[in-house]
């Protein structure tokens, strides 16, 4: 009778045990994933010293947007702090580094997503502002609307009393030298009665492709402790661009998109390819009704889609179950992630890791 009993309630322990884990949600690792732009990266243009510069930034920003959603935070708050940090470097094309265009003036673009909502914020075209990225978020909350652009996005920006810099602030060597040569290898081209201006354009995108877009457009991706998920990407275009060019970074859809229901991704490089192929938004089709995983999908628009149309440039993603994936088709781009599952990662080159300490 005794035994009966212990082995009765040892069932009734077992069933109880396994009904409990059962009903245990899976725990999703939460994490972010960044990009500060890719392009013509390889260790033959990059001495060491400008590497451990690079990884230091890159480090930095991503310890940012990982304390704050390890700390209880909102993927939004920790894409938009992030950027922050990247928009104030002057090693990136966004903010404090921004190219010049052909009058001589930094003009920015952003663009951020909330996964959980869908509510989005960007602006295009600002000068001046010192963190486009936090005037997108701006929009975002404080308005009905999800693009501002020009001169009106700046009355915005100083009704809400965001911080401004006068030119010298944006000024850097690198970026001034960057937009003469440019300027000269157009004259030369111009010369050349035998070429289209079809062409001419066309070799203007192709020079900022191959050397310029090293030091690019910058972009965060984050999934938080409650399972939503935000997207961020901050840029200053394209060198030397005209007639108010605008790119793919402050366009939903095209290089920023977040939907909890898949991922959430940010794009960097030639922006009219991404913007012609709606590559952001695409990647997550790819996820929702053809049930690719993140690697495949953004594998899928770089590498046909992109690349069949001549553009070149990478994608970062993060899904609704923790997976990140990076995919480029230049020599290099700055990437970088860290998961709560203790893995963490910074890359520059091809197959290429640095470590974080």
């Amino acid at each position: 009778m005794r035994f009966l009993l212990i082995s009765t309630l040892l069932f009734i322990i077992s069933c109880n045990k396994k009904e409990n884990e059962i009903q245990q949600p899976q725990k999703i690792p939460f994490a972010i994933v960044i990009h500060g732009g890719a392009g013509y990266i390889s260790k033959e243009n990059m001495p060491l010293e400008k590497q451990k510069k690079y990884k230091i930034v890159l480090e930095k920003a991503l310890n940012k947007g990982y304390e704050i959603i390890e700390n209880g935070g909102t993927a939004i708050d920790a894409v938009q702090n992030t950027l922050m940090i990247l928009e104030d470097s002057p090693l990136f094309n966004a903010g404090r580094g921004a190219v010049y265009n052909n009058q001589g003036k930094n003009k920015m673009d952003a663009s951020i997503m909330d996964g959980k909502t869908l509510n989005a914020g960007a602006v295009a075209g600002v000068s001046n502002i010192k963190n486009p990225i936090q005037l997108a978020r701006l929009v975002m909350d404080s308005t009905k609307h999800v693009l501002l652009a020009g001169k009106g996005a700046e009355i915005f920006a100083e009704q809400q009393q965001l911080k401004f810099e006068n030119d010298a602030y944006f000024y850097t060597k690198r970026q001034h030298e960057y937009l003469l040569k440019v300027q000269k290898r157009e004259r030369e081209i111009k010369l050349q009665k035998s070429i289209s201006k079809t062409d001419i354009n066309n070799s203007n995108i192709q020079i900022h492709t191959l050397e310029n877009s090293k030091y690019g457009t910058v972009g965060a991706v984050a999934l938080d402790k409650a399972g939503n998920i935000a997207a961020a990407t901050s840029t200053g275009g394209l060198t030397n661009k005209k007639y108010g060019r605008i790119g793919d970074s402050p366009i939903i859809g095209a290089g920023t998109y977040a939907n909890n229901k898949t991922c959430g991704v940010s794009c960097t490089g030639t922006g009219e390819y991404f913007i012609r192929t709606l590559a952001a938004h695409e990647v997550s089709n790819l996820i929702q009704y053809k049930k690719r995983s993140a690697k495949e999908a953004i594998k899928e628009v770089i590498h046909t889609q992109i690349n069949n149309l001549g553009g070149k440039g990478g994608i970062i993603i993060l899904d609704k179950q923790g997976n990140i994936a990076w995919d480029f088709n230049t020599k290099g781009m700055f990437r970088a992630y860290k998961k709560s599952t203790g893995k963490n990662k910074i890359a520059f080159f091809e197959m290429d890791t640095v470590k974080l300490k």
